[in-house]
């Protein structure tokens, strides 16, 4: 018997198609995508891994080295725009020739009451089980219940759905938001807003999920279809149950001969009605059953075909006799057995990627058949098939029909050979993200079909498969996905060995926890991928993840990263190394001692703020957001707060004593005429042997009063601003010299066994704070005065100047 005949019609070959040559395409290179997710910036990259970053606030993006606006506010869409989504969002029709479509029997009063209840605005649930016809009531609700809310109708599955990916989905019918994907809190503030109609159908959570689902859409009526064994919502939800039956006998033999498009046989009108009793009246058993019929017509037509069935001849003529009522009951294998070629291929698919039906246009590279695309309608036409949203999956009890019959023989080649055509189909730079996505369920029906071991599955075909998808799903915004892809292509690479692979899925892992706000999670996957990437020597990956785990610093830390970007003006994405950072409103106040301004500070700009050759969107700012900047900042202004001492005390010891006249600044300290070669700059000191001559060389000349410095009044003194007229600090240190000074000021002797310290007075210097002046030491200050006191004497104010106040001994 020649299978083909059958699903082609009568004696009709198409001929075969050319075959893809090279060179008709040029293929585009794999870009980049960025989307926006709450305060962070994605870019997802197929190659190099995705990249974190704080996003900049109402600032540009950089995308394949274009500027573009950050994404605006989402807009709703007209109700042309939803129409047409609605169509795109539909199952593809097969080629070949359209099958009848089954009449809807017996439904009027459910239909009228779920209309109407709908209409008040009340939400529904109706509960059916698995092949009564659940799907084609939805379609004629939805039908009828276009006018009835501002946003119209929205048809979602609930298949492997969660509640959250349910709130995505409807937002993303809902809005127009290109480049945006709303985190939890805004997501929530948008789907409040919305007032539809949700017509969910396949739903398999209830309970606690579903009472979620409905109080985050309040402005919406939702009708959601599931199963009796999908546990019922809460008692505060207020829905509305409607169980739907099986048909009646006459209903159910109406539904068959329309099926058949002829009038039935008294023999097959028995045959239907035990069929009946046997199924609980269910339509898809009378639609495959149909098939069945249709198939035997074809069969008595078809001389060639009937010597198969020579046995049941007995009569004479072309008699077939009806299946049994065992084989009308789980018809699967039988009108599988009559199909094409191509068809029992793609159930043998089907059934080794657990149910989910491969698009049409990928059966001809699987099947490697160039008109495997007509097998889908075949299948279709014999009640084989169910719509699942934007695809087909096995209608319900097919499955496991064609399981007890032997197709599930060869499921993991069958897996393996659809992982590498996947693998390279999501890879290539033409698929879409949004192809991507419509496919996503029999990919990772695929993934999830070669990880379970080495020996069992292909491990390295997993993670190139995972490699590849993973990205599509991301750009896609399918982050549900998304995220089982990168889980499943984690194990394939740890089972595979492959570490730098676990790495990258590692890395991903982190970065999708801290944009849905998982912290925790986002640290140990991030630390798990440094460590590997480490180990590898991966210079640019260990540093992608440790910008990103800076950032799962800042969550901690309750800080929002932004980067510091000036009102008006555009600005790097993020700052230096991929560290967020703020910029505070206050900068370091500058020690007037020092000229110059406090000594510099590691990673901030050592120009001044008034610089007139360098931009206001380039002035130095202090950078937060890590701790290795507070770490940085914090000791930064410990240096300047002990310079800023070191010096004070240094000027205003200018009054204390007369300079004296034989030792000048750079001269060597060599008072006892000893060949020690010190010279006055050295930092190293030495303890004298007698403090009391120290202490009697550090004696001031003038009262205690005659020191006060300008911290010293209650209130620090700007950069440059004059000394107030209460403060009885000279002018400047030539006013300090007494009058009979016929010399500049210079420096005293030191003690012949003491080095005074230098205070560094160039950013080029080395930042280690002097230690602190002894009894003993004497500091030497830029004006060339010196200065003594004992520890403990200097008052450290807010501005990092200081206040000496030396005793007299």
């Amino acid at each position: 018997m020649d299978n083909d005949s059958f699903g082609e019609g009568a004696g009709t070959v198409r001929p075969p198609r050319d075959a893809i040559t090279p060179g008709q395409s040029t293929p585009t290179p794999r870009r980049t995508v960025q989307l926006v997710s709450g305060d962070f910036l994605l870019t997802i990259n197929p190659v190099d891994g995705s990249e974190i970053e704080p996003c900049p606030p109402g600032g540009p993006v950089r995308a394949d080295g274009q500027v573009t606006d950050r994404p605006g506010r989402p807009t709703r869409r007209s109700a042309a725009q939803r129409a047409e989504l609605l169509r795109a969002a539909q199952p593809p029709v097969p080629p070949g020739p359209a099958a009848p479509r089954p009449p809807l029997l017996e439904r009027d009063e459910e239909l009228a009451r779920l209309v109407r209840l709908l209409g008040s605005g009340r939400s529904v649930r109706l509960t059916g089980p698995s092949g009564s016809g659940r799907t084609s009531l939805l379609d004629a609700v939805a039908a009828k219940c276009g006018d009835f809310a501002p946003d119209g109708v929205v048809r979602l599955n609930g298949h492997r759905r969660t509640p959250a990916e349910l709130l995505q989905d409807l937002f993303t019918v809902v809005y127009d938001s290109p480049g945006l994907r709303p985190d939890r809190n805004a997501l929530a503030g948008f789907v409040r807003d919305i007032g539809a109609v949700v017509v969910l159908d396949d739903l398999e959570f209830g309970g606690a999920s579903l009472d979620e689902l409905l109080d985050a859409a309040p402005e919406c009526a939702f009708l959601v279809a599931a199963t009796p064994d999908i546990a019922a919502p809460g008692a505060g939800s207020h829905l509305e149950e409607v169980f739907l039956g099986g048909l009646g006998r006459a209903a159910a033999l109406e539904l068959l001969r329309k099926a058949v498009e002829r009038p039935l046989t008294e023999e097959e009108s028995n045959w239907a009605g035990d069929l009946w009793f046997e199924s609980e009246g269910l339509p898809l058993r009378f639609v495959q059953a149909a098939a069945l019929l249709r198939q035997c017509n074809e069969l008595r037509a078809d001389p060639e075909a009937f010597e198969e069935f020579a046995p049941f001849a007995a009569a004479g003529g072309k008699d077939v006799p009806l299946p049994s009522l065992g084989e009308a009951a789980a018809p699967a294998s039988l009108l599988a057995s009559r199909l094409s070629e191509s068809a029992r291929q793609t159930l043998r698919f089907a059934v080794a990627l657990g149910g989910e039906v491969p698009h049409q246009a990928h059966l001809p590279a699987l099947v490697g058949d160039t008109h495997a695309d007509a097998a889908l309608g075949e299948l279709m036409n014999c009640g084989l098939l169910s719509p699942a949203g934007p695809r087909y999956r096995l209608a319900a009890g097919v499955l496991a029909q064609l399981r007890e019959k032997g197709y599930d023989e060869d499921a993991v080649g069958h897996a393996h050979t659809a992982a590498q055509h996947y693998a390279w189909w999501a890879g290539h730079p033409s698929v879409t993200p949004e192809r991507a996505v419509a496919e996503a369920d029999a990919v990772l029906a695929a993934l999830s079909a070669l990880v379970p071991g080495r020996d069992a599955g292909h491990p390295s075909t997993a993670v190139l498969l995972a490699r590849s998808a993973a990205p599509a799903f991301a750009a896609g915004r399918q982050w549900a996905a998304w995220e089982r892809a990168l889980r499943m292509g984690s194990e394939a690479a740890r089972i595979a060995g492959e570490v730098a692979e676990e790495a990258y899925f590692h890395h991903e892992l982190g970065v999708l926890a801290l944009c849905t706000g998982n912290v925790d999670r986002a640290r140990a996957e991030l630390e798990a991928s440094i460590g590997m990437r480490g180990a590898l020597a991966d210079k640019s990956g260990t540093v992608a993840g440790r910008r990103a785990l800076a950032l799962v610093a800042d969550r901690e830390s309750g800080r929002v990263p932004a980067p510091p970007l000036a009102t008006g003006e555009a600005g790097p994405v993020s700052p230096p190394r991929g560290v967020p950072a703020t910029a505070l409103t206050k900068r370091l106040p500058r020690t007037g001692a020092l000229g110059g301004g406090a000594a510099p500070v590691a990673g901030h700009s050592q120009a001044p703020a008034d610089a007139p050759d360098r931009p206001a969107g380039r002035r130095a700012a202090i950078l937060m957001g890590a701790r290795r900047n507070i770490v940085a900042t914090s000791a930064g202004a410990l240096l300047a707060v002990v310079l800023g001492t070191v010096v004070t005390l240094g000027m205003t010891s200018d009054q204390e004593e007369p300079p004296g006249n034989d030792v000048r600044n750079g001269q060597p300290v060599n008072e006892d005429g000893l060949d020690d070669d010190w010279p006055a700059e050295d930092p190293t000191t030495d303890v004298s042997d007698d403090p009391s001559e120290d202490k009697d060389d550090a004696k001031p000349t003038g009262s205690s009063s005659s020191a006060t410095t300008p911290a010293s009044t209650g209130r620090p003194s700007a950069p440059g601003e004059a000394p107030s007229p209460s403060s009885s600090r000279p002018e400047s240190p030539s006013d300090s010299r007494p009058p009979s000074s016929p010399k500049p000021p210079s420096s005293p002797k030191p003690p012949p066994s003491a080095k005074p310290p230098t205070v560094p007075t160039t950013p080029t210097e080395s930042t280690t704070p002097p230690p602190d002046p002894t009894p003993s030491e004497t500091s030497t200050a830029p004006d060339g005065s010196a200065s003594a006191s004992e520890p403990g004497e200097a008052t450290i104010t807010s501005g990092g100047a200081a206040s000496a106040s030396p005793s007299i001994i």
